[in-house]
């Protein structure tokens, strides 16, 4: 990856992020297929100013989806990052409307 801008895609905001923002500081992203997990730390420290302790990655395949008249639907593949900051820190992104 040449960008930090192009590891990340966007933030995970589900029920189960939230509870992980909350208790254990870890944040879910989601982040390019070939992005590794030393590539994922760089572009969270520098983009969000946080200290990064550990970074987990999922690969998470395409789902068959309904068929509809002949057409099957299918959900895309993608990769997750979960990212665990150092004590005390926080990214704003994830802590809602002030």
């Amino acid at each position: 990856m040449n960008n930090v801008y192009e590891v990340l895609r966007r933030p995970l905001i589900t029920e189960k992020s939230n509870y992980q923002n909350t208790t254990l500081r870890q944040y879910a992203f989601e982040v390019a297929r070939a992005a590794t997990k030393k590539e994922i730390k760089e572009a969270i420290e520098t983009l969000f100013d946080v200290d990064v302790v550990r970074v987990n990655t999922i690969n998470s395949p395409a789902k068959r989806g309904r068929r509809r008249r002949q057409m099957i639907i299918r959900s895309a593949q993608y990769k997750k990052a979960i990212v665990t900051l150092a004590q005390g820190q926080s990214i704003d992104v994830f802590e809602g409307v002030k």
